[in-house]
């Protein structure tokens, strides 16, 4: 095709865990030889210009010396990424007649290039599937790198694979995801030792999704017991597995033992920053807390993160959600995750350990626990303490529960809660109703909430937790010994 033709090819940019559909114009003219780029296109994509052009030659291309004015569609949205790579050349090659234009129509193009003319994946190809999927087009993309259906998908290794068009494609993709597992494989609560109160705790957490606090003296096992938490929960559901998938690919995350489909554990170091963990940046990528949707997450060392980033964690904890508005719009980022914590009881860590005598003032030693905040542990329902382990217990090796053993209680508790709602009703999110508690229960419930000066919020979250309780050994009804036990696990200074 000779200079004034012009054409366009349907690509897409991601905006949060979204990809949006972008229609890449392009017209060749007469001119100085080049290529200007409008439509709010970013650094990345501005970038592309000397990546196409080497691409195109080493593929055995001519690169034609034509003017090229390319419009990315629609011009308010901001397009950023280097999946404008692969559209941009095939728009070029297109628009001078150097590869057919059969098909072209009926595809979506995404991948970055490099200089010798091979395409790499880009981050987020779960979602410009879906988008494709929604819109009725075939996904172009390098599919060795896409895990998914392979139906809708079609392969492009290198550039050259285009000489012959679009119908000389293979499809690609590497079939149906893998069974989902329960965690990793080689972690097992038999390998934690004389910490059965703690494991009870957690087959607790686990069963009802209740945020867990433990704290301990160094050693005493805290990160052993919050690192094979996924492998008690149940597996993925399919559409929980699509959602999981959706984030790690937008993320750019490696799979890890995500590769079988068991439950994320994000764990992140406590100097992380508040975009980090609830999600920010430019382009605006989601945080820890959506990386852990479905999942766990863990934060070790809780006082040592700083303030405003635990804080910033309480609207997550109650609407399971992230807004983030921003110039350009709202952002809206999942995040329904178990929350699990540790902490040592003084900045010593020996505050409570008959072994080893505490250091600290005690105005630290307030001061290093206030640094949670009340607000935040109000909102965690367990709490624990974690003792050290008894050496002769060690020495022998004495087994405790595995996770089999705990995975079947966890499991049972929450079948028998689909049962107890599909007969009695769903629970109330803000109350009490649907918690089935016994008269004895609710006597009990408020003669503690008098006495250790609960909240409303508190009264209602230990409600819960004793309703999880009866759940685990399949009781009707809340009995006055549930309520005993999640008072036990409620923090009386928070």
């Amino acid at each position: 095709m000779g200079a004034g033709g012009s054409l366009s090819v349907a690509s897409a940019t991601l905006r949060g865990i979204e990809a949006l559909p972008v229609d890449v114009e392009i017209a060749a003219s007469a001119g100085i030889p080049g290529m200007s780029i409008v439509g709010m296109p970013d650094g990345s994509v501005l970038e592309a210009r000397a990546r196409v052009r080497c691409a195109i030659k080493a593929s055995g291309f001519t690169v034609s010396r034509l003017r090229f004015t390319v419009n990315l569609s629609p011009g308010e949205l901001r397009k950023s990424g280097t999946g404008f790579d692969l559209p941009l050349a095939v728009a070029m090659l297109a628009v001078t007649g150097q590869i057919p234009t059969r098909g072209l129509e009926d595809c979506m193009f995404v991948g970055e290039l490099a200089l010798d003319g091979s395409v790499s994946a880009v981050r987020g190809l779960v979602a410009y599937r879906r988008l494709a999927e929604r819109t009725g087009k075939t996904l172009v993309c390098p599919a060795s790198s896409y895990d998914g259906p392979g139906e809708g998908v079609l392969n492009i290794e290198r550039l050259e694979d285009l000489h012959r068009g679009v119908g000389s494609l293979e499809a690609g993709g590497r079939g149906e995801r893998r069974e989902a597992q329960a965690g990793c494989p080689d972690l097992d609560y038999e390998d934690v030792l004389d910490q059965e109160a703690a494991k009870r705790a957690l087959v607790i957490s686990a069963a009802g999704g209740h945020g867990l606090l433990m704290v301990g003296p160094p050693g005493a096992g805290k990160s052993m017991l919050a690192r094979r938490l996924p492998t008690i929960l149940p597996p993925l559901a399919p559409e929980e597995a699509e959602e999981v998938a959706l984030i790690g690919s937008v993320a750019g995350r490696a799979g890890g033992c995500q590769d079988n489909g068991a439950r994320p554990f994000r764990a992140p170091h406590h100097s992380i920053s508040q975009a980090g963990m609830i999600g920010g940046g430019s382009p605006v990528r989601p945080g820890e807390v959506t990386l852990a949707h479905h999942g766990v997450l863990f934060l070790d060392e809780l006082p040592e993160f700083s303030t405003n980033v635990l804080q910033s964690l309480r609207q997550p904890f109650e609407e399971h959600v992230v807004r983030l508005v921003r110039a350009d719009g709202l952002y809206r980022f999942p995040c329904d995750f178990t929350f699990l914590a540790a902490a040592n009881p003084c900045p010593c860590g020996y505050l409570g350990d008959p072994a080893h005598a505490c250091t600290c003032a005690p105005a630290k030693v307030e001061q290093y626990q206030a640094r949670a905040g009340g607000p935040l542990k109000d909102r965690i329902d367990v709490h624990i303490f974690v003792a050290r382990p008894d050496s002769r217990k060690v020495v022998e090796g004495e087994r405790g529960m595995s996770s089999a053993q705990m995975r079947e209680l966890v499991l049972g508790a929450r079948e028998f809660r689909s049962w107890r709602e599909s007969r009695l009703g769903l629970e109330d999110e803000e109350g009490l109703d649907g918690l089935a508690l016994g008269e004895e229960a609710a006597s009990v419930l408020e003669s503690m909430a008098r006495s250790l000066g609960f909240g409303g919020r508190s009264i209602v979250r230990v409600a819960r937790v004793a309703r999880t309780i009866a759940d685990v050994r399949q009781g009707d009804t809340v009995s006055r010994e549930d309520v005993l036990e999640a008072c036990a696990y409620r923090d009386r200074r928070g």
